[in-house]
């Protein structure tokens, strides 16, 4: 629900201004579980309060870098992994973290359990700051830290992962300097995410300035060669995305029992994407995703593969208790 506009509009009071917005927002407690806000130092878990002021820089200027995390069964994968890549962001931009790792761990995993919901997406931002509508960084008070868990919903078709119908991308890739950092301007994912809704795709590709290609709006690619190289494009023009390396990382047992000749960073040229075996789709919501389609032919037999089989059950081992990259959230 959104009030229309008026001609008339009203200044309202504080209780009619918070009864308005828990009447537009009331819907969305079975979507957002809860916030921290640094700003108060807590944890709200009333959609209608979800917000982030007007005089931050972050909705103003889009200037703050955030992380996506996922939680299942009450675990936190590779926690460790996004936070690093935090730090790395918020030193690319010229910020620091607001707080320790550990620290914010501590915060993420109390605001997982004060959702409730074992299953979750964790949304981590570190905003410039606050109580500035200009452009000078300089001017803003802060960092500071937001932490949003919401609803997981995985691609799951006849339950296993929906495979993907993907095609190169139309929408300029950003600069490396932008690129590699995962800052809150994203207007480009976005309209990645429009081409392929327009095109009925599941996804698109970007192409860098030396025809390679790139990276999808939020997601990594990776193919299997016809000699049985698993490559993924070097990290130079595009995110270095955390399910990615992991998969790669745990691709090299592939290679050690000979089902993979390699597993490595390369550059990757569009003719050698339409002549793979297989494609893959990485991210933290996709895990490895098979693509059946490239530019509206298919991948191989037009089916999910075995490598697709195996990346994904090395990821899903990766996720059992016994694993490192896991933090205990309801302890």
């Amino acid at each position: 629900m959104v009030f229309p506009m008026s001609k008339k509009t009203q200044c309202l009071g504080n209780e009619e201004w918070f009864a308005r917005l828990t009447g537009t927002r009331e819907a969305l407690s079975k979507t957002l579980y809860a916030m921290y806000s640094g700003l108060t130092g807590g944890i709200t878990v009333d959609p209608a309060l979800m917000m982030i002021p007007a005089d931050d820089h972050l909705p103003q200027r889009g200037d703050g870098v955030f992380e996506s995390l996922k939680c299942l069964n009450g675990q936190l994968y590779n926690a460790a992994a996004h936070f690093d890549r935090l730090e790395l962001s918020c030193r690319g931009i010229g910020m620091e973290l607001p707080c320790r790792p550990a620290e914010l761990s501590e915060i993420v995993c109390a605001t997982i359990r004060a959702g409730g919901q074992r299953d979750c997406l964790i949304r981590v931002l570190i905003s410039r700051g606050t109580e500035n509508m200009g452009i000078d960084p300089a001017l803003c008070k802060g960092p500071v830290l937001y932490v949003i868990v919401y609803r997981y919903t995985a691609r799951i078709e006849n339950g296993k992962l929906k495979p993907a119908r993907v095609a190169l991308s139309t929408v300029p890739i950003k600069p490396p300097q932008y690129a590699t950092i995962k800052t809150c301007n994203y207007l480009p994912n976005v309209l990645m995410k429009i081409e392929a809704n327009r095109r009925g795709l599941d996804f698109v590709i970007s192409v860098d300035e030396n025809g390679n290609l790139g990276e999808g709006a939020t997601e990594n690619i990776g193919i299997l060669t016809p000699e049985n190289e698993l490559l993924m494009p070097t990290p130079k023009y595009v995110l270095s995305g955390t399910t990615a390396r992991r998969a790669l990382e745990l691709a090299k047992k592939l290679v050690t029992d000979g089902t993979l000749k390699t597993a490595e960073y390369r550059d990757i040229c569009p003719a050698q994407a339409a002549q793979a075996k297989e494609i893959f789709i990485f991210g933290t919501t996709t895990d490895v995703t098979p693509v059946v389609e490239w530019e509206g032919i298919p991948v191989g037999s037009g089916k999910p593969g075995i490598i697709a089989e195996k990346l994904l059950s090395l990821l899903k081992t990766d996720m059992t208790p016994e694993s490192e990259t896991l933090t205990e959230v309801f302890k």
